[in-house]
């Protein structure tokens, strides 16, 4: 899904979006103006330098949401797609676009641009921003420098959401503790989803000897596009290996490389995550969400489920 060309969306500041101090949340809330549909942003100071940003939308028009921010202090946002898709065009157009299932992890010099969404499409995201000082006090100076450059807006990562970044996305949506601790139990969930999606960028780099081409990268991206078109009816990694045009061992050693996963292991990760999501957006019993993901026994995927999240799939519809 491409973003939409400017000429045909109806844009408004974020500044002049309606907002006030949720008393019940402890937040502060902003809307979308009812003649340019339904949703909301909802923004959790959590820490100095730390804040989280849950959005619900549904424009009824393609949008634009303006915004500029020029700070001193370099800042990284993590944005986790739970649902739909948006972009965000910087003013030199430059994009970084969001995708469900997938953690986008920027850094920004500065940030002056528009939050791009489409017509008619629902989207929920959750977003972490977070400050460099932050960062180093948290993770030390010389480890969070490693992350930063230059660059206005540069984007360091875009992965599936993982397994542990997944559980305490929806334990920081839902939030179901006593008013007093809620401050507590949001920063330490946040902190947990911090440490899962960062990892990625502290993992170990290639071998020395290990030759990646552009083409691999390619092939590596082509099958796991089609793994997660693909997920009720999976191919095996042989057929897979072959409509991408390489072998099984190099296919494997590249998901290793790009991915730090098996194929199957994106496929089970994209299986539970689409599961998850269905469980906790609509409450379905656990066999619809079996089949749903392509399992024949719903004993066989409540298994998997509990292995994959440490938590049962039932609990998941109930909350």
């Amino acid at each position: 899904m491409k973003a939409i060309e400017s000429t045909k969306r109806w844009c408004i500041k974020n500044d002049d979006l309606p907002t006030h101090f949720h008393a019940q949340r402890h937040c502060v809330h902003q809307t979308l103006p009812d003649e340019l549909g339904a949703g909301y942003s909802d923004i959790f100071q959590l820490d100095t330098d730390l804040s989280v940003i849950e959005t619900h939308y549904t424009p009824a028009k393609a949008l634009g949401v303006l915004s500029h921010i020029d700070s001193q202090e370099p800042r990284m946002v993590v944005t986790l797609g739970l649902k739909g898709q948006s972009c965000f065009a910087d003013y030199r157009g430059e994009k970084l676009i969001f995708n469900e299932g997938y953690t986008s992890i920027a850094t920004f010099n500065s940030s002056a641009g528009e939050r791009q969404y489409h017509a008619n499409q629902s989207v929920t995201q959750l977003r972490l921003s977070l400050s460099k000082k932050w960062l180093d006090r948290i993770i030390g100076e010389a480890q969070s420098t490693k992350l930063f450059t230059t660059k206005t807006m540069q984007l360091l990562s875009c992965q599936p959401i993982s397994s542990q970044g997944r559980i305490a996305a929806q334990q920081l949506l839902n939030a179901n503790v006593a008013p007093e601790m809620k401050r507590i139990f949001m920063r330490a969930q946040a902190m947990s989803l911090l440490a899962s999606e960062l990892s990625y960028l502290y993992q170990e780099k290639p071998k020395e000897g290990m030759r990646i081409t552009a083409r691999d990268k390619t092939i590596a991206l082509l099958a796991r596009d089609i793994l997660h078109d693909e997920f009720q009816n999976p191919p095996s990694v042989a057929e897979l290996a072959k409509r991408v045009g390489t072998n099984q061992f190099k296919l494997k050693r590249l998901f290793q490389h790009f991915f730090n996963n098996t194929p199957y292991g994106v496929l089970l990760d994209n299986r539970m995550n689409k599961a998850y999501q269905l469980l906790a957006s609509t409450g379905c019993q656990v066999s619809v969400a079996a089949d749903f993901v392509g399992y024949s026994h719903a004993n066989n995927f409540s298994a998997a489920f509990i292995k994959h999240f440490g938590i049962a799939p039932k609990i998941i519809a109930k909350q």
